[in-house]
């Protein structure tokens, strides 16, 4: 597969793309609070696209490790104002959310993405984004956000994974949706344990044997943290490394908090690969 249909934007995938992820919520794990105001929200995400995000992705629910469910009209009233901003600004924008509601009323707004933590698994989703050219991110996620965490079990994790997701895309292939509009995201924290989550990225090739795009989203996430011992805050060094390792593993996508720092390490990651194309 050589592009990904995105609303009206059309990726190569020629080089790894860049997700800058926006937060409108006051709860969410990394950066709650930090961007729950309309006029600052769409300050960062106009910053995150100058450092090279290509698509900015906005949640207004939180899906933390035991994050209650947000009534529909709150998530959007927080979405509302930063995506239709954004979208007279030309920028490809990315709503995270799996209500098909809030789905119908992102792509009326002008939302070039709807990216499902449930895989459009809920009653209407699917028809939601059926009719529209919208790109789709398919994630895998074991229960949902408020029991995920309590006791993530596989008999084999990998296995498991590709099924849900290849049964996913059957799904949306059989209501006329065209692969190019689909990639598909493996859910790291969604649902696994530290030990599942590494095993995941290690075999990322086998997740791409349904030959269609992988994002993904570790970013300042608690298996970085397992690993360095670090504070969320302090996660961005393991963060880029784990971009990176994904990049190596096959992700066409990593989704990342941190776009400037990460743009920079894929730059010269693509520099080592081809030195012919890294100037004099």
């Amino acid at each position: 597969m050589h592009a990904f249909q995105c609303g009206d934007f059309r990726f190569g995938l020629d080089r790894t793309l860049v997700m800058g992820v926006v937060n409108l919520t006051p709860d969410s794990f990394s950066d709650g609070g930090a961007h729950d105001t309309p006029a600052v929200a769409i300050a960062h995400a106009e910053l995150l696209a100058a450092q090279g995000a290509d698509i900015v992705d906005l949640g207004a629910e939180s899906t933390r490790p035991g994050a209650p469910v947000l009534p529909l009209e709150e998530e959007w009233s927080r979405l509302l104002p930063v995506l239709r901003a954004l979208a007279k600004r030309g920028l490809a924008v990315s709503v995270d959310t799996y209500k098909p509601e809030v789905m119908r009323r992102a792509l009326a707004e002008g939302a070039a993405m709807i990216n499902d933590i449930q895989g459009f698994r809920l009653p209407g989703a699917v028809a939601a984004v059926a009719g529209s050219v919208c790109g789709l991110c398919v994630m895998h996620m074991q229960h949902d956000p408020a029991s995920m965490q309590l006791a993530p079990a596989y008999e084999d994790v990998v296995a498991e994974v590709h099924q849900f997701l290849a049964e996913r895309v059957a799904a949306l292939e059989l209501a006329g949706i065209e692969r190019a509009r689909i990639v598909l995201d493996p859910g790291f924290g969604f649902g696994k344990t530290v030990r599942q989550n590494y095993q995941l990225m290690h075999h990322l090739d086998r997740l791409r044997a349904a030959g269609l795009p992988l994002l993904v989203g570790v970013s300042r996430k608690s298996m970085i943290g397992a690993i360095t011992g670090r504070p969320v805050g302090e996660r961005l060094a393991g963060s880029v490394a784990a971009a990176l390792g994904a990049v190596a593993h096959g992700a066409s996508i990593v989704r990342v908090h941190d776009v400037a720092a990460t743009v920079d390490a894929l730059k010269v990651w693509r520099a080592i690969a081809s030195p012919e194309q890294a100037g004099a």
